[in-house]
């Protein structure tokens, strides 16, 4: 298996920080339009009369939608280059941020779901196939860590933004300044466009050149086993953030009887924490032969703490400072687990492997919490931390099986 290379020669500092900085402000509006509607959801309720389960339901699509066109994406990103389809992606996600803002009825909502679903597939694909191909060796793991930093920025952005602008204003007017946020990203990044120009990887054909062996060819890296290995890596790993992300507040303050104004800083000191984990996990992601012990490590302490959660009797005060624990831990796998992505994507397919691996990110939002959810609803808070630090576990068996496979040759057509 050919695995693709960053440049040979290492670009001057400005202009890979520059570079970096322009993805990582791209990926926190993926990251942040994912919670456009969550944090709204009791004022959306009232406006339009329907249940939390219906608007649970919008998140389906947007996910579902989301992992279809993250998944294509990647075709699009190796055909045509990344920096248009990222153009389109910011600009889809401004204008579902508008249409959720103007919406009138329930249809109206689930509408624009898609459309914010599909603005938000083209990120993973666009993000690291600018990375890998334009930023030198020495600095990738930083680039993962900045990456990954700015993806849990734009999360912990969302509701500290929405929720005070709804409280002063309406929540037609926190969306259409979430409208105006992506569009000002957007413009940024089409001054900047220049950094962000790259070729595509894979020539167009002409029309009459096409042919069964061709579509073959750009199929060969489903062949590759890490490809797959990667993929169900992120599904575990979705379903361990949306677990912690939608349930396990709740839980832990029905099993250690943590006050409200503790419960609302658990998800917001989880991300801050993840963020600095994951600073520091970008000095540690410098060799690829490593990252599944560090990702092993990491996780290993992170599921130890959710037993912890599900099984000691930990005073109200400490639950925050556990959340935090375990996204500092949890950030620090971050760019490790990224460099074994990269290490298992062949030179000239960057974008699709990225669109299939990241798709399990989608799926695993979009099931697990089905799961958990039954849990919930039968009290059994305990077995959402030990479901929490099974996922986790599984993560550890995922990322040496990752490291394993990866080294599988295979040429690509």
């Amino acid at each position: 298996m050919s695995t693709l290379t960053a440049p040979t020669s290492t670009p001057p500092l400005r202009e890979d920080a520059t570079v970096i900085g322009l993805v990582g402000l791209a990926h926190s509006i993926s990251h942040y339009s994912q919670l456009l509607l969550a944090p709204l959801f009791p004022w959306i309720k009232d406006a339009f009369g329907v249940s939390y389960a219906q608007l649970g339901f919008l998140l389906t699509i947007f996910f579902v939608v989301s992992c279809i066109v993250q998944t294509l994406s990647g075709f699009w990103v190796d055909r045509y280059g990344p920096r248009p389809v990222l153009f389109a992606g910011l600009a889809l996600l401004g204008a579902a941020a508008l249409g959720y803002a103007a919406s009138s009825s329930y249809t109206m909502l689930a509408l624009f779901s898609v459309v914010a679903g599909i603005g938000n597939g083209v990120f993973h694909p666009v993000n690291y196939t600018l990375l890998n191909r334009k930023i030198g060796k020495a600095r990738l793991g930083h680039a993962y860590s900045v990456h990954g930093i700015t993806g849990s920025l734009g999360w912990a952005l969302a509701p500290a933004m929405l929720v005070p602008l709804t409280l002063a204003f309406s929540w037609r007017v926190a969306l259409v300044c979430a409208a105006a946020l992506a569009f000002t990203v957007l413009l940024v990044l089409v001054w900047q466009r220049d950094k962000l120009t790259l070729p595509p990887a894979l020539a167009p054909r002409p029309a009459h050149a096409a042919s069964t062996a061709s579509t073959e060819g750009s199929l060969d890296f489903l062949k590759i086993p890490a490809v797959w290995m990667c993929f169900g890596f992120f599904f575990f790993y979705a379903g361990a953030l949306s677990i912690v992300q939608s349930f396990a507040p709740e839980a832990a303050r029905q099993l250690h009887a943590v006050p409200a104004q503790l419960v609302a800083v658990c998800l917001t000191t989880y991300m801050l924490c993840s963020a600095g984990g994951m600073l520091l996990g970008g000095f540690l992601a410098v060799d690829a032969d490593r990252s599944a012990r560090v990702v092993g490590a990491a996780f290993g302490f992170a599921a130890l703490l959710a037993l912890a959660m599900a099984w000691l009797p930990l005073p109200a005060f400490a639950v925050p400072l556990v959340f935090g624990l375990i996204g500092f831990s949890s950030g620090i796998a971050g760019p490790s687990r990224d460099l074994l992505v990269k290490q298992s994507t062949p030179d000239n397919a960057t974008g699709r492997v990225y669109g299939v691996v990241y798709a399990g990110l989608d799926i695993g939002q979009a099931v697990v919490p089905l799961v958990i959810g039954r849990l919930m609803d039968l009290r059994q808070f305990e077995a959402v931390w030990m479901a929490l630090a099974l996922l986790q576990a599984v993560l550890i068996a995922s990322a040496f099986k990752v490291s394993r496979v990866r080294r599988t040759p295979l040429q690509m057509a």
